[in-house]
Order: C-alpha cells, then structure tokens, then sequence
C-alpha cells in the first residue's frame, strides 16, 4: 500500500513535538519523531521564550525524519501557542528574545488602553475576548515602557510565523494566528490598522496575511542540507493557532455540540460561521478568533491545567515527584466540593507557588484550604468542570440553542477524572479524542493543500477512522447544583468590562 508522509511540527506552552503523519488514503498514523520541553526562561525581571533553541528543536526533529526515511515528505506544518510574537529588524534578524504572555509588564496595560479605545469598540471591530495576555496588550505595554525595539522593528511575526520564516524565507502572518492578537478587523479579516494608528502603534510592521492551507514556500536549500532533509517539501500553513489545528480535527463536531481542547489551557467553545459581536459576547468576554475553511472559534479561554501543571513542580521542588497517575489516584479519594476556586483568577497566571496560591484563594474566600496533596487536585479539577458548566451555558446564551454534547480533545483528555467530572457538572455526554487532535488537524490540513483530501467533512471522518473515541455519561446531578451556586458567588465576573 502507497503511503505518504507528512511532517508536523506543534509547540505548546509546556513542551513541543515533531510528529510523522503516513496516510494511507483512508487514515491517519502518527510516529514521534522527537519531543523536547518547553516553558519560560527568567532573566532579571522578565520572561522570555527561547526562541533559537525552539528552532534547533524543530531542526532536529526534521534531522531524525531524514534519519530514517529517504522518501521526501509530501510537507510540513507547524502550529504552537497564541499572542506572542518576534519583531525583526529590517534585514530580517530578530531584534531580541520574544517576551512570554505570562510577563508582567502588561500588569494593569489593558485598562489604560481602553482609556484611549472604549471596550466597545475594541471589541466591535476585532471580536477578541479582553486578556492582558492578547498581542495588542504586549504592544502596548511597549510604547507605554519606551522599549525600544518596537522603533526598530520592521516586522512582526507570530510565534508560528517566525519559524516558517525561518524554514522558507518568506514573511507573513497565517490568519488563525493573526485573529489571536486583537489586532484583525473581525469582519473582513484584514488588520484593524485605523486602531492602531490610534494606540500609537506601528502598521508598517504587519505583514501580509496567509490563509490556512496556504503554500509558505519550500524548505529553504540551508535547512535541507543541515537536516538532511531531500526534495525541498512544501511547508504548508495549517492553522498556525496550535487551538485552530486541533478544532479542525474533532469528529462529529456540529451545531449542537461543545468543544474543550485541553491542555496548559482549556479552550472551549462553539464552531460558527461569522463571528458573533454583539454586546451579550462582549459582556461574557467570549472571543471570535479564525478556523479552518472559513470557520469561527467562538470560545473562552480557562486556566486549564496549568492549576496542576505548576502545582506538580511545586511538589517536585520540595522532593515529591508525584505521578499524574498518583495525583489523580489521591484526588479520587479526595472529599467532594470541599474547596471551590475560579481557574481564571489573576492569582493563578504567573509561575510559581501554585499550591499556595490555592490554598491563600481558598482562605480569601471563607473556604478550608485545601490540606492534603489530592484535596488540592480535586478542588482545581472540580473548579474546572464548574467553569465548563458556566461555560456551557454562556454558549448556549450567545448561540440560542442547547448544546448536547461536550467533545474533549488535546492531552487532557486522557484526564478520566476530570472528563468524568466534566459530564457531571455539565449534566451532558462527553466524548474525548483525539488526544492528538492539534497534530492531526496539522497534517489534515496538509493532505487538503495537497489534494490528498477534499474538505474539512471529509478530512474529519479520516481522522475519525484513525483513532479511537470513548464517551462519559453524567452521573447523579446531587451536589453539582449546590457546588455551582458557590462557584458563581466567588468567580471573577467578566461582566465588569464595560
């Protein structure tokens, strides 16, 4: 049987991967080719990503790809995280290590900028969901400090864009990305320039905007020699939005179903056709960012397991390397609802002493703090499936139809406790898988620039024939009803934007 190879590289927050993707013609088998961690690097006050040894990461992945095939791929696609971004000078070299979202010098930025742009308007022209983390924040934060790169800068590009770059020489911004910064007009997917003039920012630096499935170019001759890498592939923009990629890749996602790509981040929502900008989306700070074949995420972004992520590194800095079997062993036999905390609470954004900074939440609110290591994975696992619940019922809100389903994709889906949770708050059927789902939207999108798929339909179902799905049915309702009327009293309302 003919097989052919796409390579998909995809950057988390936590860790990055380089995959191979054979298709057969009717599904999708991936191989790890290489993985390496991901994460801030602290020098004095600020945060920073590395952005060279990320693309000496990527580099090596596609060195082991060529190690073991002498087949060229037929392309490769890369994806990772939102908002941040590289500046470039004029003759293409970076000006300086891009900045980490979870820095504080956007501390207090976004509500200085509405000073200037009114919420309103803000968010009738670009449909983002207010976050000090969003792109247009970071910027800001630049011209208000004086910084002075963003004098020099000629260029910006994404996260994902500066390693296409990098691959093919060509500079551009792929439009799942730019839909993250709250800098692309909503409605015509063009970049709200007349705004950023008014914030004082550069346009000049903004780059042409590439749709997903769009050709970047071929792996530049320099980078097929040092990788070893034969037939100069195609690199092909997937969604770039590591969020877009795996969105793309759920089955059976339809008008009444819910959507969780879990991770770092939860990121939950509805797939639509136009964005939705009235002043109901606004008020609950939802987000309208760009999809795949002409789609619209509308969703909200969660703590996520970031909770626990952090909590675990807490736990390893004191000399307990605690298992996620183990956590989740304990927080089974953990008392329910004991402590309640919001997963989105400025408290929990910055790296650190997780575990305390629960436990202080906890006490802030008349709570017990949590005591024992598996109290406190319930209370973040409970407060998660509670926010999904609010979550639930805001997209019904906006969308104006109930939501049968809740479909779970990402590596938190392999989190049984927390699906299981999730169906018991939410009172509806959870379906997880892919757990691959951002590297399978990756090279879905490929195959359908390079005529191996036709549509988006018909790229689900291959990827719904490559894996295996399992569906959680809700339990008892008891104690969730009484749980959630806590968790509306204690959570951070975004309601106060105006």
């Amino acid at each position: 049987m003919t097989t052919t190879n796409f390579i998909a590289a995809d950057l988390g927050a936590s860790n990055g991967r380089v995959l191979l993707a054979r298709w057969d013609g009717a599904r999708f088998a991936l191989e790890e080719l290489h993985r390496f961690a991901n994460g801030p690097v602290a020098v004095h006050d600020r945060l920073y990503w590395d952005a060279l040894g990320l693309w000496r990461e990527i580099k090596t992945g596609l060195e082991r790809y060529a190690a073991t095939s002498d087949t060229p791929p037929a392309a490769i696609g890369l994806d990772t995280w939102g908002v941040d971004y590289a500046l470039l000078d004029v003759t293409g070299r970076l000006l300086g290590n891009p900045v980490h979202y979870r820095d504080a010098r956007t501390n207090g930025v976004q509500e200085r900028l509405m000073g200037v742009v009114p919420a309103e308007k803000l968010f009738g022209e670009t449909g983002i969901q207010f976050m000090q983390i969003n792109t247009l924040i970071q910027l800001y934060a630049m011209r208000e400090q004086g910084d002075p790169q963003l004098d020099q800068a000629a260029t910006l590009l994404m996260i994902p864009d500066l390693f296409n770059y990098w691959m093919t020489g060509r500079r551009a911004v792929e439009y799942t990305i730019a839909s993250t910064t709250q800098m692309l007009h909503a409605a015509d997917r063009r970049w709200a320039t007349g705004l950023l003039a008014k914030l004082g920012l550069p346009t000049q630096i903004l780059p042409e905007i590439l749709p997903p499935g769009t050709s970047w170019g071929t792996l530049l001759p320099s980078v097929c020699d040092e990788t070893g890498i034969k037939g100069a592939p195609l690199v092909i923009a997937p969604g770039t939005h590591d969020t877009a990629s795996a969105v793309a890749a759920i089955p059976g996602l339809d008008e009444r179903s819910a959507y969780i790509s879990s991770g770092t981040w939860s990121l939950m929502g509805v797939e639509i056709a136009q964005p939705i900008l009235n002043d109901a989306t606004r008020r609950l700070n939802f987000t309208n960012e760009g999809g795949v074949a002409n789609t619209i995420r509308l969703l909200k972004n969660i703590g996520g397991l970031w909770l626990l992520q952090e909590s675990r590194r807490q736990w390893a800095r004191g000399g307990h390397d605690y298992s996620w079997a183990e956590l989740l062993a304990q927080a089974e036999q953990a008392t329910p609802f004991r402590s309640i905390i919001d997963p989105d609470a400025s408290d929990f954004m910055a790296p650190g002493q997780m575990v305390d900074a629960i436990c202080a939440s906890c006490l802030r609110s008349g709570q017990s703090a949590p005591e024992t290591v598996g109290e406190v994975v319930r209370c973040a696992l409970e407060s998660l499936a509670l926010r999904y619940r609010w979550t639930l019922g805001a997209l019904e809100e906006l969308v104006g139809h109930r939501l049968d389903t809740v479909r779970i994709v990402g590596g938190g889906s392999q989190n049984r406790l927390l699906c299981q949770l999730t169906a018991d708050a939410c009172q509806r059927p959870v379906v997880t898988g892919p757990v691959e789902a951002t590297a399978l939207g990756n090279v879905m999108v490929q195959a359908m620039a390079t005529g191996h798929l036709g549509s988006l339909a018909e790229a689900r179902a291959a990827v719904a024939a490559s894996i295996s799905q399992e569906e959680f049915t809700p339990g008892p309702a008891a104690g969730w009803d009484d749980a959630f009327g806590r968790f509306q009293e204690l959570v951070t309302q975004p309601a106060h934007i105006s």
